[in-house]
C-alpha cells in the first residue's frame, strides 16, 4: 500500500481520510503504508541513472511556450533534446527512442499499441524540483514488487510512458488493466463534473453496489442493504470483466 503524496497541493489530513475510507469499504492492504514523500532518495537515484545513460535531459520549456507552439501536454516536440533552449529553471524529461514501438495486453481493454514516435518525452522531474508521477510510480512498483496494476482508462497513455521508463531503468513491467471511466453523457469525467460526490463510509455497502452496477456486474436485488463485506464477497465470486471488455467510458444516465 502506498500513498502518492508528492504533489504540494495535497491537503493535510487527506491521507488519513483516504485510509479510513478504504477500511470502511472493506479494502485492506499488506504491510506498512508507504508514502512517496519519504522515498525521494530512490527517485533521485533512478534519475541519476537515466542521466548517466543519456536517457534523460533538461528542458526549459514552460507550459505557456508549448501551448503557443501548438504542442499538447502529451506529445513533446523535442525542443530541448540537444540542450535547454533558454536559461532558467528546467524540468527533466525521459528521452524516448523515436523508433521504439511499445505495446501491452490490457486485462480489460485488449491489445494496446503505441506507434514509434507518438508518445513524446515525458517529464520525470518538474521545474519546481518535484518528482513527477511517472517516475515515482515506476520506481515504487519495482520497490514493492507490484505484479498487477488496475486503474482508470484515462491512464492508458501513462502506461506507454511507464513501460518506456521501465525499459530504460531495466525494471520489470507489471500486468496492466484499465477500467472504464464514469462520465457524463457528453464524455466529461464524472470526477470533474458537478455531479461528483464524495464517498460516504456510512453507506459503503450501498455505494459499492452502485459501482458494481455501473461496471455491468448485475448484483442481485437481495444485496440491497447488505453490509459491505457481504457485497464484496459476492463481487469476488461473480466478478466478470467480460461485461466491460474494451469499454473505456461508461456514461451515467441523467
Amino acid at each position: 500500500m502506498r500513498l502518492e503524496d508528492l504533489d504540494p497541493r495535497c491537503i493535510p489530513g487527506c491521507a488519513d481520510t483516504l485510509l479510513r475510507t478504504l477500511e470502511a469499504f472493506g479494502l485492506t492492504w499488506d504491510g506498512a503504508v508507504e508514502y512517496q514523500s519519504r522515498r525521494t532518495a530512490h527517485y533521485q537515484s533512478a534519475l541519476e541513472r537515466l542521466r548517466a545513460a543519456a536517457a534523460a535531459y533538461e528542458c526549459s520549456c514552460s507550459r505557456r511556450e508549448l501551448s503557443s507552439e501548438g504542442a499538447g501536454p502529451a506529445r513533446y516536440p523535442g525542443t530541448c533534446r540537444v540542450g535547454a533552449s533558454h536559461p532558467g529553471p528546467t524540468a527533466t524529461r525521459l528521452r524516448i527512442d523515436e523508433r521504439l514501438a511499445i505495446g501491452f495486453e490490457d486485462a480489460f481493454q485488449g491489445r494496446i499499441d503505441f506507434a514509434p514516435g507518438t508518445l513524446g518525452d515525458v517529464i520525470l522531474r518538474r521545474r519546481d524540483g518535484v518528482f513527477a508521477y511517472q517516475l515515482a510510480v515506476v520506481v515504487d512498483d519495482a520497490l514493492q514488487g507490484v505484479t498487477d496494476v488496475v486503474r482508470g482508462a484515462d491512464l492508458i497513455e501513462s502506461t506507454g510512458w511507464q513501460i518506456a521508463l521501465q525499459r530504460s531503468l531495466g525494471l520489470p513491467t507489471p500486468r496492466y488493466g484499465h477500467l472504464p471511466l464514469a462520465t457524463e453523457p457528453d464524455g466529461t469525467k464524472l470526477a470533474k463534473s458537478r455531479r461528483s460526490l464524495a464517498l460516504e463510509p456510512e453507506r459503503s455497502g450501498e455505494q459499492l453496489l452502485g459501482l458494481l452496477g455501473l461496471l455491468r456486474q448485475a448484483p442481485p436485488r437481495c444485496l440491497a442493504g447488505a453490509p459491505v463485506k457481504e457485497v464484496l464477497a459476492w463481487a469476488l465470486q461473480h466478478w466478470s470483466p467480460e461485461a466491460f471488455h474494451g469499454v473505456r467510458q461508461i456514461a451515467l444516465t441523467a
